[in-house]
């Protein structure tokens, strides 16, 4: 039985719940934080329920590619990646916003994967993914912050 690593992170954002909830549904936002590009389906705009994304490029010096589908999508509240394709295991990605006082959102980041491979891909997960994952979530979720709680925003979303 393969073990799963379970990776939470959350983060207070002063601004609209709406503004939250697009910026992480950005491609192009996605793209920087991942360091790759995506190359088939859905390759630009903004995620929607049911969108595919094949994503390519180098971790860890190997080439990678990670294929994900959108299968839960509740706006501005909630939405899922999955992946179906790709070199874990398993491995799926909720995002929550939560509005709070003042304007405010809570975005809270729940990551689950496996790994091939048996004892070995559970040493290569602890050892290396988890690191690897943890600091591209909080990494994530920080940028989120920063470009919403200032004029960033303007790059990546359409005036509101």
């Amino acid at each position: 039985m393969a073990r799963a690593f379970l990776l939470r992170d959350e983060i207070a954002v002063h601004a609209p719940i709406e503004r939250c909830f697009q910026l992480s549904t950005s491609i192009a936002l996605v793209e920087i934080e991942l360091h790759m590009r995506p190359v088939r389906g859905r390759t630009s705009g903004f995620i929607q329920a049911g969108d595919t994304v094949l994503w390519r490029g180098w971790k860890f010096g190997l080439p990678q590619m990670h294929e994900s589908l959108i299968d839960a999508f509740d706006p501005p509240l909630f939405f899922r990646d999955r992946m179906i394709a790709g070199r874990f295991a398993s491995f799926a990605h909720e995002h929550r916003f939560t509005p709070q006082p003042g304007a405010a959102t809570l975005l809270s980041d729940e990551i689950r994967f496996t790994m091939p491979w048996g004892p070995l891909g559970t040493l290569a997960g602890h050892a290396l993914l988890v690191p690897h994952v943890r600091s591209l979530l909080r990494n994530r979720l920080a940028r989120i912050k920063q470009l919403a709680e200032t004029d960033g925003w303007r790059k990546f979303l359409t005036p509101e």
